[in-house]
């Protein structure tokens, strides 16, 4: 627990049978529980997840990206957790900064972490392709300038939530791709969620999970479409699915604000 916060780790989890013992070896103590979802994976991921003590829920197709999260943190929430941290158990990003973003959120500072491999320059150190780097800066640069935001990139993979968070958002409505998590963060922005970063290496190698050119090209489109839909919703042209929730619900209550003002007047 972090400030009496119940944190959980969400796996979601194809064929990391290879980089798992090296993933939860370095998850921190102050991770209440740990639960994989595997996506119907050809090798023995579920089988070794059990062994390493992780909670396990197997699916009995294989759902996609999206599909896993979706179980995922349905998952984590009905664990009780307070605080969910997804975390690729591929080790392309260091489980040792899950305590951190936790933190962040635990103390009340932030609704949503994010691990970036921008912040500090590593991402084309740790290996990162160039290709995607480069459209990794482009989509991050239109997606800033239309949604108003200011983040160093919104495609990162190792994400920190507040269960308010997840609870706020309509998350059965996303893709079950790759396209979810940049749905779900336009959702956060959306919706006026306070957004973190943080600093976090990545490394790129045979093992770690990686979608290839033609994926990549779908994904980018598929981001562009979510911005222009958020757009929309914002100022009322038309309302997709995914953005048909009030906007503003994690905002204070002005009567909460106006008891405040009284207790300290």
């Amino acid at each position: 627990m972090i400030n009496g916060k119940r944190v959980v780790a969400v796996l979601p989890a194809y064929n990391a049978e290879k980089t798992l013992t090296r993933t939860v070896s370095e998850i921190p103590d102050a991770v209440d529980a740990c639960i994989l979802v595997d996506d119907h994976s050809t090798d023995k991921t579920a089988d070794l997840a059990r062994s390493l003590g992780l909670q396990v829920h197997e699916h009995e197709r294989n759902r996609g990206y999206g599909g896993n999260q979706k179980t995922c943190y349905a998952a984590a929430l009905e664990a009780g957790a307070d605080i969910v941290v997804m975390l690729h158990p591929d080790y392309q990003y260091s489980p040792l900064l899950v305590e951190p973003m936790a933190s962040m959120i635990a103390y009340g500072v932030y609704d949503l972490v994010l691990g970036s491999r921008i912040l500090g320059g590593g991402a084309l150190r740790g290996g990162m392709p160039l290709y995607k780097y480069i459209s990794n800066r482009g989509l991050t640069f239109i997606q800033n300038l239309l949604l108003g935001a200011k983040l160093s990139e919104y495609h990162t993979g190792f994400r920190a939530y507040s269960r308010d968070m997840l609870l706020s958002l309509p998350l059965e409505k996303n893709s079950e791709d790759f396209a979810f998590d940049n749905q779900l963060l336009a959702q956060c922005i959306y919706l006026g969620a306070r957004i973190g970063e943080i600093s976090c290496p990545t490394r790129y190698f045979p093992e770690a999970s990686s979608i290839n050119l033609r994926r990549s090209t779908i994904y980018g489109l598929s981001v562009l479409g979510t911005t222009m839909d958020c757009v929309a919703a914002r100022i009322g042209l038309y309302l997709r699915p995914i953005f048909d929730f009030p906007p503003l619900q994690l905002k204070i209550p002005v009567e909460a604000i106006s008891l405040a003002v009284e207790e300290y007047s």
